[in-house]
């Protein structure tokens, strides 16, 4: 998932890891910008718009989780309804998960220092997500996941290294939305290199960059039905994801094929900022959006967690920062949007502790208005442990040691 702080609500905590030449068009000069969008050297654009819709995909993970069939989230007692919620919730995750990770490219590139280090990069990143990682790791431990899971796993997961190994048990530990955590490292480490990259690929090659990334990244599915055995089914096969847990990490959760989500993400980000990019605008992608949730209920499940989706996700980032670079009309840049927004990341991370530690504490299975309650009093629980979270550890560690100390006095003279 990317958990980057925007450029609104916030100091961006995202940059560039290894400076790099500016980036050249065919004549050696970059070709002018579309009207309201800022050159490579005129990024100084409040991203608000993102901030907000970092809750919405947040809120569509714990969605799924609640919809999620499974003996230790399930609430519905009827059969009849316990399907029709899966039904409309099944992709939701995926949805969430995949535009976090696109998210996270386009920021990180949006924001990058044109005198920054690798090192330094590495600490913003290392500071704003690891305590609360550490710190939700320790929560599910307590509450539920020592039980069932072992000190080996328990300190693979810790290190964020469990998302490398195709094994079920080992993939989804602890707390299970962990796994992005392992993605998001790899992708930081990789940052300021392809980002160095990126910088020196001309103007009007990166719209093939751009096709040739997100072809790649839909195409990953098949290449995990057809060279993947699957069989034995992992435990998603209860809800018809006939596929094994090593065909289901290779297409969704390993970090060497999601990175193309990350990449494809940074390339969008440079198309938008050298003027590049065709905006279709946020009602039209939105709707696209929309169209290809729906479309997800009808293809083979591995397409379905991330292929179907990846345009119009592209698509709405790209037409949410254009709106903020113009001062376009945007619901997303509400006072309440953006606070939301800043507490997702620590929203992510609990929410399902939150909802599993209910589930356990609560006996039986309940009517639709019993069930709706407890799921909407999971969601404030975590909203309200999100905000104590964001505001008593993320927001302060991250102003105190995001840059040494000798870089902090280097400022103030």
């Amino acid at each position: 998932m990317a958990h980057d702080e925007m450029m609104g609500g916030g100091s961006p905590a995202a940059a560039v890891g290894v400076p790099a030449p500016a980036p050249h068009a065919p004549s050696g000069k970059e070709p002018p910008t579309a009207p309201g969008v800022p050159g490579e050297h005129g990024r100084a654009a409040r991203l608000d718009s993102l901030t907000g819709l970092r809750f919405g995909a947040a809120l569509l993970v714990f969605l799924n989780h609640v919809g999620l069939p499974f003996p230790h989230l399930r609430l519905l007692e009827s059969e009849s309804a316990t399907s029709k919620l899966f039904d409309v919730t099944a992709n939701a995750g995926a949805l969430g998960v995949t535009f976090f990770f696109v998210l996270s490219g386009f920021v990180l590139t949006w924001s990058a220092r044109e005198k920054d280090t690798a090192p330094r990069f590495w600490r913003r990143r290392l500071v704003k997500i690891y305590p609360n990682y550490v710190i939700t790791w320790a929560l599910a431990l307590i509450l539920f996941a020592s039980a069932y899971t072992s000190t080996g796993i328990s300190v693979a997961n810790l290190f964020m290294v469990h998302v490398w190994v195709p094994d079920f048990e080992v993939y989804s530990s602890v707390n299970q939305p962990s796994w992005s955590l392992g993605c998001e490292a790899f992708f930081y480490a990789c940052f300021p290199y392809l980002h160095s990259l990126f910088q020196r690929i001309r103007a009007d090659r990166l719209k093939y960059w751009i096709t040739g990334t997100a072809a790649a990244a839909i195409a990953t599915p098949l290449a995990a039905y057809v060279f993947i055995a699957d069989r034995p089914y992992f435990p998603g096969s209860a809800i018809g994801a006939n596929v094994s847990a090593e065909q289901y990490w290779f297409a969704y959760m390993m970090p060497a094929t999601r990175i193309l989500d990350f990449v494809l993400g940074m390339l969008v980000a440079q198309a938008v900022i050298r003027g590049r990019w065709f905006n279709i605008g946020m009602v039209w992608s939105g709707l696209l959006l929309a169209g290809s949730y729906v479309l997800c209920s009808y293809v083979p499940f591995l397409y379905s967690q991330r292929s179907v989706t990846l345009i119009p996700i592209v698509l709405l980032i790209a037409a949410a920062a254009t709106a903020d670079i113009r001062g376009s009309a945007s619901i997303f840049r509400s006072r309440t949007m953006i606070w939301l927004g800043e507490i997702s990341f620590a929203f992510y991370l609990i929410h399902f502790i939150v909802l599993t530690y209910v589930r356990k504490e609560v006996d039986g299975y309940f009517s639709v208005a019993e069930s709706t309650g407890l799921v909407l009093l999971s969601l404030a629980i975590s909203v309200l442990a999100s905000w104590a979270l964001y505001a008593l550890v993320e927001r302060p560690i991250t102003r105190r040691f995001s840059s040494s100390r000798r870089a902090r006095r280097a400022v103030a003279t």
